[in-house]
């Protein structure tokens, strides 16, 4: 969608959103819980540990840190390279210090998830796959290959057979389903978030349009009733003086320049006035505005009112509101997108309510497919034949999306579903519902009190 161009929705620049900082502050919080476990264990419980080695491997992770934090500013973001490094170092270094102390026999190593559980949220797929496996592979390593922890007495501290295999195949499993788990959150926050930033870039894109439409209507239609006098008298006054052309000239260049101001006023989008009658309209005409680039794609758009009443003259007026006029829009091209010849748009009202019904004779919603309607980038709404005819269509995605959280934030609810067909129809048709309390949008007396002059618009 042309709307969420500037959005970089690839995986491959995840690891450029975590800064170098974090990790290192993260590594300091191990250093110190890694050192304070050691000098518990040896000082309080009197277990035999191999001090030396294990004060080396500490050690590293600090060498590390200070090189890092030397060598690089704190608010560096890592490639995908440098994060898979130092998310290797600290699955090695760990793993060597659970070598150094009983291998699976200790219940630290519980902390060979956390690495993983990282990579996973800042790493793409492959290198979250690969952490996983060389994790996994080290557990098994430790499960085999370890120097015991000794009691005070000497006698190594050992887990039975049967509890260290349910611990390893507990932390194989942590590994996967934590990994999995993670990436699926990480990939939905990150999706909503570029999701909403598209949808502001929608609406930013649509308050311009508004504006620029509203300056424009507004200078013409100030300036249209002077320079049309100017244009009339400089006209009369050429005629009255053609004996003198001296001043017919004149006269001449002042209607020329009449004209050149009202060339200007078509070009014209940058200053202006805020036209208060442009911003407020009966709710059939935001409607039809909403619509109308799609009336001619080669589908019929018909729009049809509906009222309790049974009176249109006493339909709401509402604010033209880009939320309101680009999500309808979206909507609707969604529809036509879909549709196989006709859509119907039914616009109704009532002294509570002011609702829409956007329904098309294409294939429908695909039944599994419903809940799921206005999560950002679900798409499933094509058949084979649909996919043949326009291949590169995606659809159902960013636009569903776009629409429903603009809607909603003006108090609307929707709701998606499938109509029952008819013999008319080559599919059951898609039904798009979208209500709001009628006090969220109708001006109510405001609409008809005087508009006051109009404001200059600020910039």
């Amino acid at each position: 969608m042309a709307l969420a161009e500037g959005v970089d929705l690839s995986e491959n620049r995840r690891s450029n959103w975590v800064r170098l900082r974090t990790l290192v502050i993260l590594r300091w919080f191990a250093v110190a819980g890694q050192t304070g476990a050691v000098i518990i264990a040896v000082q309080g419980y009197g277990l035999q540990l191999e001090v030396g080695l294990i004060a080396m491997t500490i050690g590293a992770s600090v060498l590390a840190n200070l090189f890092t934090t030397f060598l690089y500013p704190e608010n560096k973001r890592l490639s995908e390279t440098e994060a898979i490094m130092m998310i290797v170092f600290d699955i090695l270094q760990l793993g060597l210090l659970l070598f150094l102390t009983g291998g699976l026999h200790n219940p630290f190593a519980l902390l060979m998830l956390a690495p993983v559980t990282i990579g996973a949220t800042v790493l793409p797929l492959r290198s979250t796959v690969a952490l996983g496996c060389l994790t996994m592979l080290i557990i098994t390593l430790l499960a085999l290959f370890y120097v015991p922890m000794l009691s005070p007495g000497g006698l190594p501290l050992l887990l039975p057979a049967l509890f260290r295999f349910g611990f390893w195949l507990a932390l194989m499993i942590g590994v996967v389903f934590l990994g999995l788990y993670a990436r699926q959150v990480t990939d939905e926050i990150h999706t909503m978030s570029e999701a909403l930033v598209a949808t502001q870039l929608a609406l930013a894109r649509e308050q311009k349009l508004t504006d620029l439409g509203g300056v424009v209507a507004a200078a013409a239609h100030e300036l249209g009733t002077p320079l049309a006098t100017i244009k009339l008298v400089s006209s009369e006054l050429m005629e009255e003086l053609s004996d003198s052309p001296d001043l017919a000239e004149d006269a001449r260049l002042i209607r020329e320049q009449a004209d050149r101001c009202r060339d200007i006023l078509r070009s014209m989008g940058r200053a202006g006035k805020d036209d208060k009658h442009l911003q407020r309209a009966p709710l059939e005409i935001v409607v039809r505005e909403a619509a109308e680039p799609h009336e001619n794609r080669g589908k019929a758009v018909v729009i049809t009112l509906v009222s309790d009443d049974g009176d249109p003259a006493r339909q709401p007026v509402i604010y033209r509101r880009p939320e309101v006029v680009h999500g309808i829009r979206n909507l609707v091209q969604n529809a036509v997108d879909f549709a196989h010849g006709t859509v119907e748009v039914e616009v109704g009202w009532s002294e509570e309510r002011i609702s829409l019904r956007i329904t098309d004779d294409g294939p429908g919603f695909p039944a599994q497919m419903i809940g799921r309607i206005g999560d950002p980038f679900v798409r499933g709404r094509r058949n084979p034949e649909e996919a043949q005819r326009r291949p590169g269509y995606e659809g159902m995605g960013l636009g569903l999306f776009i629409a429903k959280t603009l809607l909603e934030r003006t108090g609307a609810t929707l709701d998606f579903a499938n109509g029952r067909g008819g013999p008319d129809r080559r599919g059951k048709g898609a039904v798009v519902r979208v209500r709001w309390p009628r006090a969220a949008l109708d001006i109510g007396p405001e609409a008809t009190a005087a508009l006051g002059e109009n404001q200059p618009i600020k910039v």
